[in-house]
């Protein structure tokens, strides 16, 4: 339907074909400065209707004599803003309350107005200019309402635009939280995992220790056989438990690193062997390392240990033989998807494939817990990928998993770059001859748990010294200030009421220049950053292991990196 719209000029239509009632209504209007047009029939005043008009004059013949259904229709059809106003043009006597045709054009038109002729010109003007109002009212209320819908759309998409934002923004909020509970469960778990180690490591120093002088001593005596061997598999068996200690402080990151600038791809090209002998021969190795790789910061024994858990984790998970990729390069990395990933940075990059049997999703989200294993029982003690993670992040990388069931797996280790290439430090070895020097003087032995203590003492006695022991650091520190007699203390770390560290400073303020050896199964590496490594040593330890550490740190520090084939052959897969 179309209208002439609110401009300046309105025009109506005149419906009188019998007569001069058209040609006189026509010039009253054209003389009154109203444009009109004349219509001829009524089907010729519907076609004007449609192109555009804003009110009518209808003389009630033309419209009685003719079937006016069809502008019936047309008035049906007009937009909720339209009334057209019709004036009507009676006979004389022919209003409402006498003609009831007048009613039935009131229902059918809508808004309509009579007008008996004869009539004053006056008041033909008076009710058109009154209908051309009343439609130029409704061409306002058209606009209006054409801004409002307008308004209502742009508020409404400004509404779903926000309402997208904030489902946005609440899918965001959900991820982080599930990454923040993600991260504080593997740090509960890391947690328990440190504290429980210590208290393994302390019972494996009692295990080992007191190994050592049954073997001694059995040798002494000559013996051998069944019990000599028994003892072998007890020993080998502690090993096994100390290494799965060592497993679980890597992962609650409480290992002590010793982190070296390396060249990875030299770091793998030296360890080709050793990784083939672990896996065996039936698997193939590839290796695509990249040019002009940078320059990492790692501690190399560990990071040996990562690619060796890794290794394993994939020729156990290929049927038998396979193909082992081992590939380097340079990355940058944006933010995280996922807690064991890196923050955002430049890393080496080192990633170990293989084409087995892949991971389902529940198995990704779980291969980094302690403990948690898909293999069958007895062949691993899924602390492998624990390990992994737990180097990666305390050396400030991170880790990330792509695996298809039935594809393959492919593990990424990312350390960070070191900016520049610094001469390494070169490693100072004790002399042979220091090392094997006749020990002695008076050592403070300071251990909270009995047990520990007396099997430390007897291995220091059995090395020669002259063994003072206290069972605190309150202990300790009044043996020094009642003047007792100690060459060096060889201490506990993790200890109530005070730590090793706390100790070793008052001690210090005793006795300046006074060597200590911490002997610890678990710390806090930050709160040992002060102290050498030579003045460290790992709980389960030997007495050729405590020798060694105790005449090194008498001198200069001894260091050392790189994994044994007898550490490859322990490592535990995921």
């Amino acid at each position: 339907m179309t209208e002439s719209g609110t401009g300046s000029t309105q025009r109506a239509l005149i419906l009188a074909p019998h007569g001069r009632d058209a040609a006189v209504a026509a010039r009253i209007l054209s003389d009154a400065g109203i444009d009109s047009e004349i219509c001829a029939d009524l089907p010729h005043l519907i076609h004007r209707l449609r192109l555009g008009a804003d009110m009518a004059v209808v003389t009630e013949e033309a419209i009685r004599t003719q079937n006016f259904r069809e502008i019936e229709a047309w008035v049906a059809a007009q937009p909720p803003w339209s009334d057209f106003p019709f004036v009507i043009l009676t006979k004389h006597g022919g209003g409402l309350e006498r003609n009831p045709a007048a009613a039935e054009m009131t229902r059918l038109l809508g808004n309509v107005t009579f007008l008996e002729r004869p009539f004053h010109p006056t008041t033909l003007i008076s009710l058109v200019e009154s209908s051309l109002r009343s439609r130029r009212r409704q061409y306002e209320c058209r606009r209006l309402n054409e801004q409002l819908e307008d308004r209502v759309l742009e508020r409404t998409e400004e509404l779903a635009a926000a309402n997208r934002q904030l489902l946005s923004q609440i899918e965001e909020r959900e991820k982080v939280e599930v990454t923040l509970r993600q991260m504080q469960r593997l740090e509960a778990v890391g947690q328990l995992t440190s504290g429980v180690a210590h208290d393994f490591n302390n019972l494996l120093t009692v295990i080992i220790g007191n190994l050592g002088f049954l073997e001694r001593e059995m040798t002494g005596a000559g013996m051998n056989g069944k019990s000599v061997q028994r003892l072998s598999w007890m020993r080998s068996a502690a090993e096994r438990g100390a290494k799965l200690t060592d497993q679980l402080l890597s992962f609650s990151r409480r290992q002590r690193l010793q982190p070296k600038i390396l060249d990875l791809n030299d770091a793998l090209s030296g360890m080709r062997d050793l990784i083939q002998s672990t896996i065996g021969g039936s698997v193939q190795i590839e290796t695509e390392f990249g040019a002009n790789l940078w320059p990492a910061v790692a501690d190399p024994t560990q990071f040996e240990l990562a690619v060796l858990n890794l290794a394993i984790n994939a020729r156990d998970a290929m049927e038998v033989g396979g193909t082992l990729r081992v590939c380097t390069r340079n990355v940058s990395i944006a933010a995280p998807l996922a807690p064991e990933e890196p923050a955002p940075g430049e890393y080496v990059e080192i990633c170990v494939s293989d084409a087995g049997s892949g991971m389902s999703d529940d198995v990704r989200r779980k291969v980094f817990e302690p403990f948690f294993t898909t293999k069958e029982i007895g062949k691993g003690s899924g602390l492998g990928l624990s390990q992994v993670l737990g180097f990666a992040k305390q050396s400030n990388g991170g880790v990330r998993i792509d695996s298809t069931p039935g594809s393959g797996t492919s593990v990424r280790i990312y350390l960070p770059r070191c900016e520049t290439r610094q001469q390494e430090d070169v490693d100072h070895v004790s002399s042979p001859a220091m090392l094997d020097s006749q020990p002695g003087g008076d050592v403070l032995l300071v251990d909270d748990d009995g047990a520990v203590r007396e099997v430390a003492a007897a291995m220091l006695r059995d090395l020669g010294y002259c063994v003072h022991e206290a069972g605190s650091g309150g202990a300790a520190l009044e043996f020094l200030d009642s003047g007792g007699a100690a060459d060096m203390i060889v201490m506990d770390f993790a200890m109530p009421g005070m730590n090793g560290a706390e100790v070793a400073r008052r001690a210090q303020m005793l006795r300046p220049g006074l060597p200590i050896l911490f002997a610890t199964g678990f710390a806090d590496r930050s709160a040992m950053l002060e102290f050498p490594d030579a003045h460290i040593i790992g709980k389960p330890f030997t007495r050729e292991e405590l020798g060694r550490v105790l005449r090194a740190a008498l001198s200069r520090p001894a260091m050392s990196s790189g994994v044994s084939a007898r550490q490859a052959s322990r490592i535990e897969a995921r």
